[in-house]
Formats: structure tokens, sequence, C-alpha cells
């Protein structure tokens, strides 16, 4: 079993995790800064190239009613370019509603506030994607 990639996608920032060789665990990588696109996606492909995941998991924007709405709409278009340089890793699209809130939790109990959240609350919300993914396997 290859590793699993997961991937928190925002307009500002990207999330990355990883899970361990056997598919058991998830662990936050990095948060890629999405100013400019064409740099994320190429450090993205570095990412990718590093871990050669199996399968990437992509978190879902849904509305709480299951529905696509905007930011679906854009995390589709970004799964069509995603799929240019997956070195053909199955991608799956994963339900995130709720991230944000589990995030916050593990913010409160940690005592992680201003800056310092910041920096990884997309690295953290892209290990809750993929940690509620590999637990559904």
């Amino acid at each position: 079993m290859g590793r699993i990639l997961g991937i928190d996608y925002g307009d500002r920032r990207v999330g990355i995790s990883v899970s361990d060789p056997l598919g058991i665990t998830a662990q936050g990588v990095c948060t890629l800064e999405n100013k400019v696109f064409e740099k994320m996606m190429e450090n993205l492909e570095k990412i990718i190239e590093e871990y050669k995941p199996a399968e990437i998991v992509l978190g879902m924007p849904k509305n709480m009613d299951g529905s696509i709405g905007f930011r679906g709409e854009i995390t589709l278009e970004f799964k069509e370019r995603l799929e240019k340089i997956s070195n053909d890793a199955k991608i799956v699209l994963w339900d995130e509603r709720l991230t944000t809130v589990s995030a916050d939790r593990i913010f409160h109990v940690t005592g992680t506030k201003g800056k310092d959240r910041k920096k990884v609350v997309d690295t953290v919300a892209a290990s809750i994607i993929l940690q509620s993914y590999l637990d559904s396997k």
C-alpha cells in the first residue's frame, strides 16, 4: 500500500498532509501559500514526487445540506489541474464539512493562538480530512 496525501485547498493557502506508509495515521506536511497559483502547483508537484502517493484525498467543501456551492465548484476546477500532476494517483473527493470546527477544538485544547494558529490551520485541516478518510477504510 502506498502513502495517501491529504489536501485542504484554499484561495490563500493549501494544507498538505500525508499518511504513514501503512495508511493508519495522518501527519501534517506543510502549508503552501497560494498567492501565485502556478508557483503553488510547482511546489505541490514536488511534494507529490517526494511522497509518490497511491491516492490523494482532496477536501470537498459542501454546504450543510450536502449540495455543492461556489467553493465546491472552485475545488472541482482545482481537481482537474491536480489530475495533471498527480502521477496517476487516484484522487478522492472527501467531505470536509466541520473540519474547521475540529481544527478550532484542537487549537483550543492546545492553547494555540494568533499567528501560530494561522500558520498551521490549513495543515491541521488537511490532516483531519485525511485522518477521517483513513478511519473510514
